[in-house]
């Protein structure tokens, strides 16, 4: 699987006084992009919590290209760019539905893998398996880390 598309609507309290998507709710449709990316995976945030793997953000990226207002139909493409043993870096295209060539909104979000208590670990040395289902979900080799 190369990417997810996760439909949207844009609520009213997500524009500002002009009636245009604020800026700080693309970070939550990211969030809500990777976690279905995840999910449609194999496997879920939840499950990777109780293995004791935590994916905190590092990094986060957003280029505003185009607006969107109040019941705009959107969609919100979500891929890994690129991965390593230790981070994952997702990548991010928010679409008007009706116009699926041109982004209004790009991004992108770097993790890093961690034990609860935030130390970071090589994931193919402590979870193979999670590792192998993110190797194969990419459609991109893994950069030297």
């Amino acid at each position: 699987m190369l990417y997810v598309d996760i439909p949207l609507t844009v609520r009213y309290a997500e524009t500002d006084r002009m009636g245009i998507v604020h800026h700080s709710n693309y970070p939550v449709w990211f969030e809500a992009g990777r976690t279905e990316f995840i999910k449609q995976n194999g496997i879920s945030y939840s499950d990777i919590e109780k293995k004791g793997i935590l994916l905190p953000l590092l990094e986060l990226k957003c280029r505003f290209i185009s607006s969107s207002t109040y019941e705009d139909k959107i969609i919100v493409r979500t891929s890994i760019k690129s991965y390593t043993k230790t981070r994952l870096n997702f990548y991010y295209e928010v679409f008007k539905e009706s116009n699926l060539e041109n982004p209004i909104t790009t991004g992108e979000t770097v993790h890093v893998w961690t034990t609860p208590n935030l130390k970071p670990v090589n994931l193919q040395k402590y979870d193979e398996e999670l590792f192998n289902i993110i190797a194969r979900n990419t459609g991109t080799d893994m950069e030297q880390s």
